[in-house]
């Protein structure tokens, strides 16, 4: 219980990475708010998983690219948590995989809305209460993707740098004032997501054909990626802040 009497705020918890995250936040003893766009069902669904374990828990919709949801989000979560200790930025989309010439004009910009934009809001909104704590806690979900830059995901790319780089500027402006900024950043995951990507990109019906390609011999799981997230936000990490880890078992094989 490492984490009892804090509060986290995840971003696109409801599946994926951002459940794996609020599922092992609230494992080590967090509150957790849950934080989805569309899938009511699910979130509610982690809501009760976390509520099993003994913790509260709260769904909230809102698409964090608008800063009028994000406000009334936090305001909501704070007067029912009483308190915000640890942000997880994790809601992302995919980029269509375009080359630069063929990209739609509007998909940068809604890119670096959600990905980027989102999380310099709730940062905003969030890093204030976290001042009032004796530890606050920001993780920013991006990805290996930044390592390369690779053809056909420019605006993928370009959202995920800036998000990176709002993380290490935020890391040196709240260092002072006890909160911890860090960057993880999974290679392809076994998620909705990346399933996707794995037929789109790579052929395979199954993200799984892919596993004998994989480090250690399978494609990421959600959970590998959260417990990354679990150890930089616990008392374990006592001097570890503006760093990215990269969660991709050193690269594909």
């Amino acid at each position: 219980m490492s984490l009892a009497g804090r509060v986290a705020l995840v971003s696109g918890a409801s599946r994926g990475v951002g459940r794996a995250i609020a599922l092992a936040l609230a494992e080590d003893g967090a509150d957790v708010a849950v934080n989805y766009r569309r899938e009511a069902a699910e979130a509610e669904a982690v809501v009760k998983a976390i509520e099993a374990m003994g913790r509260r828990a709260k769904a909230y919709q809102a698409s964090v690219d608008d800063y009028a949801q994000d406000k009334a989000m936090v305001d909501q979560a704070v007067a029912d948590f009483g308190r915000i200790d640890i942000l997880v930025h994790n809601a992302g989309i995919a980029s269509r995989g375009q080359s630069v010439v063929d990209t739609d004009p509007t998909e940068p910009q809604r890119l670096f809305a959600t990905h980027a934009q989102a999380a310099h809001h709730l940062a905003a909104l969030c890093v204030p209460h976290m001042r009032q704590n004796p530890r606050g806690d920001v993780v920013v979900i991006s990805s290996v993707a930044t390592l390369s830059h690779a053809a056909n995901g420019a605006p993928y790319n370009m959202a995920k740098a800036a998000l990176e780089a709002l993380a290490l500027t935020l890391m040196k402006e709240e260092r002072g004032n006890g909160i911890y900024v860090n960057i993880v950043a999974p290679g392809l995951v076994d998620t909705d997501m990346g399933q996707r990507l794995a037929k789109a990109a790579m052929g395979a019906a199954d993200i799984h054909m892919l596993d004998k390609n994989m480090p250690f011999g399978h494609v990421c799981q959600p959970e590998e990626v959260a417990s990354v997230v679990r150890f930089l936000v616990s008392p374990a990490n006592t001097y570890v802040t503006g760093e990215k880890i990269n969660v991709h078992g050193g690269g594909q094989r």
